[in-house]
């Protein structure tokens, strides 16, 4: 029966990935400031780069609380290395990180599909827009301007945070380095056995 409590090695290996990504988040920042000046919310469309931790890390240990760490444990870094939005990014990690459980909750966190990876995008997109919201980044667009916002972000999410998030995990197993840290499960101990016999 699978393990569902978090070793000290996934959260090790958590961290090492939002890590990664905490430096990705500080580089990205940058990148989506410059965009910002083309207008038609063309920055939003890879918005969801600082969703990607989640998933990923999701992928790869595929327990609860995961997603979660990842996101605040990647925004803490960013924080540290000195991100654009201070101590703000805390909250979105918090906020992107729940919107990601809640998905992968309602799927038990048994499915690992693409289409789940989609929609926790979706759930990370929902929080990041809610706190948008709460400091008022985005109250006095008309509704049109805020429609184009979240088809953009929403879209760039699910295009980064669920397929690319998805496919780059699918890479990284046919390289073996996934199984070097999940947990043998009770099909590799049946396969043990009959190899025994």
């Amino acid at each position: 029966m699978k393990k569902t409590k978090l070793t000290l090695t996934d959260i090790l290996v958590t961290i090492v990935i939002a890590i990664g990504f905490s430096v990705i988040y500080k580089l990205w920042g940058p990148l989506y400031s410059s965009l910002s000046i083309l207008g038609l919310h063309i920055d939003q469309l890879i918005y969801g780069m600082w969703f990607m931790a989640a998933t990923v890390a999701f992928l790869i240990i595929r327990k609860p609380g995961v997603a979660l760490l990842a996101e605040l444990a990647a925004a803490q870094g960013e924080f540290l290395f000195g991100g654009h939005w201070g101590i703000s990014l805390l909250l979105y990690g918090l906020v992107q990180g729940l919107g990601c459980e809640l998905i992968f909750a309602i799927f038990r966190y048994k499915s690992s599909r693409i289409f789940v990876m989609c929609l926790a995008a979706v759930g990370a997109t929902i929080g990041s827009l809610w706190l948008d919201l709460y400091y008022g980044y985005i109250t006095e667009l008309v509704w049109w301007n805020l429609t184009l916002l979240i088809v953009m972000r929403t879209v760039g999410a699910i295009i980064i945070t669920g397929f690319f998030a998805f496919y780059l995990v699918k890479a990284l197993e046919k390289t073996g380095v996934t199984n070097l840290v999940r947990p043998v499960n009770e099909k590799h101990y049946q396969a043990l056995d009959e190899e025994i016999r």
